[in-house]
């Protein structure tokens, strides 16, 4: 139907008036905060606090799930939250994001212990809990529920077949004789030992931290799940720690024995910058009024914030639920979370870098369907780091990255499941070492340069931020002169990739095109001829750095009539290695005694959880797709178009990565090393920065 211009009219004056009213809205809600409390007596204290500070007000509900509902729709706007809740707030469901974490003083150092408390001369260990009776803070909750169970499974204590035999709660219920789980179904046997309505409130005397801690003190249970700080200091002598070795511990050892380290409690809200910038002035601005006191309300406790609580820390604005928690917890999470467990594929998503990637990842998704059932499904990222977030999220499983990547990665708390071998004759021996390379330091023979004489040189690097040419040899001498200007060390070099006006820019070569040479130089990419590990031996044989930093292999593959034609004349003995171990030099070939560090080969990471599902699903996979293998219509270790996609190019096989070994045992002490000392120079990305803000990870 066509619409005459006085009804266009109506309708954008219309449209005008409801934006304006919308906005109005949105602008009256932005000078206060609704804070959602669970309780009258939690009520009581927002209203007091509110009378102080007029920009909150209180909004009452029956549970901390409701309160979440509230914010979402925007009916309330924050709430403090333990993990489990957090978790919970962060599904795409809620898509609510913690903003502010609870700090307990240099005792937690941003986390809290989970625990297991039994009354001292109580007689038995972790491995005994069997037919005890159990309190548990609440149905869900992180150190009551989530951790201790998660840990019992871990160890084997807990036997569960997952859904397809029984829920989780009916397995806990089934092991222990009866507890206390405030939240789990009234006529179950986790409410057989509660006091009150079995409520995850304050009708339930035996709810939360103290009130699991007094179902032990009356004798309801044998065991509390609790953290490390509910004992109070004057009962302590009478009560200890279950260890996880099978050992008892007194109260005050909860560092070296405990379940878990668990995040903080955090402030969630809607994902609204302007909101969450608002609750975190409103509560810094309060005066005259303890937010982490609840003694005016007592039997009350942890009232809006833990009573413990020392001080409130802002966290970075893209934190997530997921980068919040880390990859740990929340694969204890997935792995007691029903839905998720229920919509358990056995197919692996990979997460592909670029549209090269990801369409080498479709080829090999088509390739893997079996009867139907495809065993690997493509999701795609424009970067590492994102395809790293998604797999903490879970919308990815895994993929292979490069050291530096998996430091990154193993920060958050993934883990190394499959390493790439380049040693085909390894490949078969069982137990054989990891592929690897040497980072090394060339100079040409008797120019008389050593380690100890490099300030002052000109330098010759892969590229800025690489691993054998920048992170490792920069890390190391970081680590002597404790001076991140690097430039103050060496005159001038070539690292692709530096800023355009640095000092290492100057040396380098552009593309040796005159009519572009200038648009290539300094250049992280091919065009650039000081570019890579060839490259920056080039440098030096061309005399444009005094020192080259690349891996060990490089001089004796483009030397004695091998490689490109600019190293047709090259001899590999007018050049050696100089290294921190040896005050002078050592033949090119001597580099497993002179180098600067060992760098792993790239790495298959994914979440703690699938990590032997990735396992599986890849050895599988290579039988068919690999080197030699039985179907030649797809190839896992070779690229058509552009060169190492998916996995480098050089791979001759997929070897598993020992189980328990995370990333720091993988990288190793002199890698680690390196790049530890590099951090204290260089800003780091945002996807490290939020896995390193919270040190729970």
């Amino acid at each position: 139907m066509n619409q005459g211009p006085h009804t266009m009219k109506h309708l954008l004056l219309l449209s005008l008036l409801l934006g304006y009213l919308a906005d109005a809205v949105l602008s009256a809600t932005m000078e206060h905060v609704r804070w959602c409390v669970i309780s009258d007596k939690e009520y009581k204290k927002c209203s007091d606090l509110a009378a102080q500070a007029p920009v909150f007000s209180c909004v009452l509900k029956l549970n901390s799930m409701e309160c979440i509902d509230a914010i979402k729709i925007g009916t309330a706007d924050a709430i403090t939250l333990d993990g489990g809740d957090i978790y919970t707030a962060g599904l795409e469901k809620y898509q609510l994001q913690p903003i502010i974490a609870e700090h307990h003083g240099n005792s937690s150092e941003g986390c809290y212990y989970a625990v297991a408390v039994v009354k001292k001369g109580s007689g038995f260990g972790i491995r005994d809990l069997a037919g005890k009776r159990s309190c548990h803070t609440g149905l869900g909750k992180s150190a009551g529920w989530n951790m201790p169970i998660g840990a019992l499974l871990k160890l084997g204590i807990l036997k569960w077949g997952g859904l397809k035999s029984q829920t989780i709660e009916d397995a806990v219920g089934s092991f222990f004789s009866s507890s206390c789980a405030p939240g789990a179904d009234k006529g179950s046997q986790l409410c057989k030992s509660c006091k009150g309505d079995c409520s995850k409130s304050q009708n339930e005397p035996f709810y939360d931290y103290d009130g699991a801690f007094q179902c032990l003190v009356e004798d309801a249970g044998d065991v509390a799940f609790v953290n490390h700080l509910t004992v109070p200091d004057d009962k302590e002598a009478n009560y200890e720690l279950l260890c996880p070795d099978n050992t008892r511990a007194r109260i005050e050892d909860y560092k070296e024995c405990h379940l878990a380290r668990v995040p903080a409690h955090a402030v969630v809200t809607r994902k609204q910058p302007k909101l969450a910038e608002l609750i975190w002035k409103s509560l810094s601005e309060v005066q005259g009024f303890d937010l982490f006191s609840s003694k005016a309300y007592a039997p009350a406790k942890n009232l809006m914030f833990s009573d413990s609580t020392e001080m409130l820390v802002q966290l970075p604005s893209n934190t997530t639920s997921f980068l919040y928690l880390g990859a740990g917890y929340t694969s204890i999470m997935r792995s007691l979370n029903k839905e998720v467990a229920a919509a358990g594929s056995s197919a692996l998503m990979w997460c592909a870098v670029g549209p090269s990637e990801m369409k080498k990842c479709q080829s090999w998704s088509i390739k893997s369907m079996v009867d139907g059932d495809t065993k690997i499904l493509c999701q795609t990222a424009p970067t590492v780091e994102e395809c790293i977030r998604k797999i903490m999220s879970n919308e990815a499983d895994a993929m292979s990255v490069d050291g530096g990547e998996i430091f990154i990665a193993g920060q958050c708390g993934l883990v190394p499941a499959m390493v790439e071998q380049y040693d085909e004759a390894k490949c078969n021996t069982s137990g054989a070492s990891a592929s690897s390379y040497y980072a090394v330091a060339v100079v040409k023979k008797n120019s008389g340069i050593t380690w100890d004489g490099l300030r002052g040189r000109r330098s010759c690097h892969t590229g800025y931020g690489r691993n054998a040419g920048w992170n490792v040899p920069m890390g190391q001498i970081y680590k002597e002169t404790g001076d991140c200007d690097f430039t103050m060390f060496f005159s001038s070099g070539c690292a692709p990739g530096a800023p355009a006006n640095s000092p290492f820019c100057s040396q380098c070569a552009g593309s040796g095109n005159k009519t572009v040479g200038n648009k290539a130089k300094c250049q992280p990419n091919s065009e650039e001829e000081y570019y890579g590990y060839v490259g920056a031996f080039r440098c030096l044989v061309e005399g444009a750095g005094d020192v080259a930093f690349t891996k060990h292999s490089v001089v004796q593959e483009n030397s004695n009539g091998k490689g490109p034609a600019w190293a047709s004349n090259i001899l590999s003995s007018d050049y050696e290695l100089i290294c921190p171990q040896l005050s002078g030099s050592a033949p090119i070939g001597d580099f497993k005694h002179c180098h600067l560090g060992a760098i792993p080969a790239h790495a298959v990471i994914t979440r703690p959880e699938t990590r032997d599902h990735v396992v599986s699903v890849l050895g599988e996979q290579q039988v068919k797709f690999g080197r030699g293998g039985n179907d030649p219509s797809f190839e896992m270790f070779h690229s058509q178009s552009d060169k190492n996609l998916l996995f480098k190019d050089s791979t001759k096989c997929l070897q598993e990565v020992p189980s328990g070994l995370d990333y720091k045992g993988f990288l190793g002490q002199d890698y680690m090393a390196a790049m530890t000392s590099l951090r204290q120079c260089s800003d780091t990305t945002d996807l490290e920065k939020l896995c390193t803000f919270i040190t729970c990870q």
